[in-house]
């Protein structure tokens, strides 16, 4: 009898400790979140972007007394977005923030109950054929195309036959939504625009050669390729005396009409908070477009001879 009721004492005190070590981890669970974040590539617009997602989240938990872990992964190419984000659905994250198209694709394709929120993505609309999954919202870096072609018309004094070059690379379907857009406004104008594409970034460097020695001017898309490796192609246009006009901002355009990716990330971060703290379905939650700002680089504009505005 002694040895039965040993034996019952202890089941009952694995049992208990059990309950105790359960209810420690529901109120660890209850008191913090875990979010996954998947970024493209590394460059300065994308690194800007996931910044402002981080101080926006840990701000909102910090202010509700609660925390987070952001685990932020930098697959460097598409192909490996799925595997970083499938390793979110494994490890059940709270919520996954994808930074730019192709990770948005990829962790929508992941996980269909795991909120997502993407950032730095231009259209939502074309990206899933106009049937946005409904555990999917966010922030876009969408920008007036009308306005930036015809910043650079009034800017460089273009007029009827002058050639325009855009570069973007083929593996990004956003890039090449707007080289469409430009071209029509372009050519209403009578200026001629020539696409200068590649696949590989190994090819980068005799495109943006040739393209530098037959434009008078050259305009990229919020291209995530181009921007990672954009020195070479400022570099190139700049020693051939040719003005670059990004839709992205960055060092080497002499002007833009860009939106601060760092405020992009930070919206997006906001929504991430009103998300996890209060139980808002991102079905519920409209994309997000900021305002641009206008910017001029004035030590490239004198090199190039552009006379920056007064105002």
């Amino acid at each position: 009898m002694k040895k039965i009721t040993s034996v019952i004492l202890a089941l009952a005190l694995c049992l208990s400790c059990m309950m105790v070590f359960t209810a420690c981890g529901e109120e660890e669970k209850a008191e913090g979140f875990t979010v996954g974040v998947c970024q493209l590539m590394k460059h300065d617009s994308l690194d800007q972007a996931t910044q402002g997602f981080k101080d926006a989240l840990e701000a909102k938990m910090k202010e509700a007394g609660k925390s987070v872990t952001i685990d932020v992964q930098i697959p460097g190419d598409t192909t490996m977005c799925g595997t970083i984000v499938k390793t979110f659905v494994t490890d059940k994250v709270d919520l996954i923030m994808a930074n730019a198209t192709p990770a948005l694709v990829s962790a929508a394709s992941a996980t269909s109950t795991i909120p997502v929120l993407g950032t730095s993505v231009t259209d939502y609309e074309d990206t899933f054929q106009g049937n946005i999954p409904a555990n999917v919202s966010g922030t876009s870096d969408a920008v007036p195309f009308a306005e930036q072609a015809q910043m650079m018309i009034d800017t460089l004094g273009l007029v009827e036959g002058d050639v325009v070059g855009v570069l973007y690379c083929t593996g990004e379907s956003n890039s090449k939504l707007q080289y469409e857009a430009v071209k029509a406004l372009f050519e209403e104008k009578g200026i001629v625009v020539e696409q200068y594409t590649f696949s590989e970034t190994t090819e980068l460097q005799a495109v943006a050669t040739s393209m530098a020695s037959s434009c008078k001017a050259v305009y990229i898309p919020s291209d995530n390729t181009v921007a990672q490796n954009d020195a070479l192609v400022g570099n190139i246009c700049s020693n051939a005396n040719v003005p670059v006009f990004t839709s992205y901002g960055g060092k080497i355009c002499y002007a833009s009409l860009a939106i601060d990716y760092y405020q992009l990330g930070y919206e997006t971060g906001v929504m991430a908070a009103d998300i996890l703290l209060n139980g808002k379905k991102p079905a519920d939650m409209e994309i997000k477009i900021l305002e641009p700002t206008t910017v001029y680089n004035e030590e490239l504009c004198g090199k190039l001879g552009i006379t920056v505005p007064e105002n």
